[in-house]
């Protein structure tokens, strides 16, 4: 069978350069997960901006019920089989739980998602201000991640929107601005009230993506088996069947790619 989109002609590679002067024009940035190579080389066919390698894989794929089983050797595996295929769109990858308790822990690791895996940008959960910095000074970009935090899963006891109330919205505020300071070059937020989402994203000159975070951050970002229906389990609220609407993956990726550019997606009803 043959598999010609996997030979596509060469493209050259979005940078956070790039992501940033989009935010600049407030041109929308599409991104979704990914887990492999044919799905990476259909999302740059579909034109999405950003493909991020995530944890969720440990889900998605693997069947478990968080992403705490998820190893670092996972990570590097799925990254390389994405950034095989990947021409066009930037590649972030996760740090896994627990692999970057320390500075120089999540340096090591760091280094393996992009020596090993040829990741363009790590992505690490909370607050983690002094290994962002160290992390940085080593030429490592950097994704942040604030609001539901899924390897914090425990700790917060379930999959519950984050900072609706006033000292939590301001926290989460405060702590965006502090990761940006650090020197991270995006941010994600989940599962946060879209008011909220938006403070920040005006706030921060870095772009911030949303997954569950509403219409107002500067891109959007889905698992791609949660868009395409056929993840195991409930879909979440916050994500759309895009494939419901056609017979095609490859028209579903674009159909997504075109809603987000154009701000009919998120709408209220995938919003808190």
């Amino acid at each position: 069978m043959s598999s010609s989109y996997l030979t596509s002609n060469p493209t050259k590679p979005l940078t956070h350069l790039d992501l940033l002067a989009m935010k600049q024009r407030g041109e929308k940035i599409a991104c979704l997960t990914a887990y492999d190579a044919s799905f990476s080389a259909l999302m740059d066919t579909a034109e999405i901006d950003v493909i991020l390698v995530g944890d969720s894989l440990g889900m998605v794929i693997q069947g478990n019920s968080t992403t705490l089983p998820v190893k670092i050797d996972d990570m590097i595996y799925h990254t390389r089989c994405v950034t095989k295929t990947c021409k066009r769109a930037l590649v972030i990858a996760d740090l896994p739980f627990m692999t970057y308790a320390t500075p120089e822990m999540a340096a090591k690791n760091a280094a393996r998602l992009i020596q090993d895996g040829g990741a363009q940008m790590v992505k690490l959960e909370g607050t983690k201000i002094e290994i962002i910095e160290f992390l940085v000074a080593q030429g490592i970009s950097i994704c942040g991640h604030l609001g539901l935090l899924p390897q914090f899963i425990h700790q917060l006891g379930g999959y519950k929107v984050q900072g609706k109330l006033a000292e939590t919205a301001e926290k989460l505020l405060s702590d965006a601005l502090a990761i940006q300071n650090a020197g991270a070059t995006m941010l994600i937020l989940e599962c946060v009230p879209a008011d909220l989402a938006k403070q920040i994203t005006e706030k921060l000159t870095i772009p911030v993506i949303g997954i569950g975070a509403g219409k107002f951050c500067d891109g959007q970002v889905l698992v791609v088996y949660d868009m395409l229906g056929i993840s195991a389990g409930k879909r979440p609220r916050f994500s759309k069947n895009f494939l419901a609407d056609t017979n095609s993956i490859e028209s579903a990726l674009k159909n997504y790619s075109a809603a987000v550019k154009n701000g009919e997606f998120p709408t209220d009803e995938h919003s808190f």
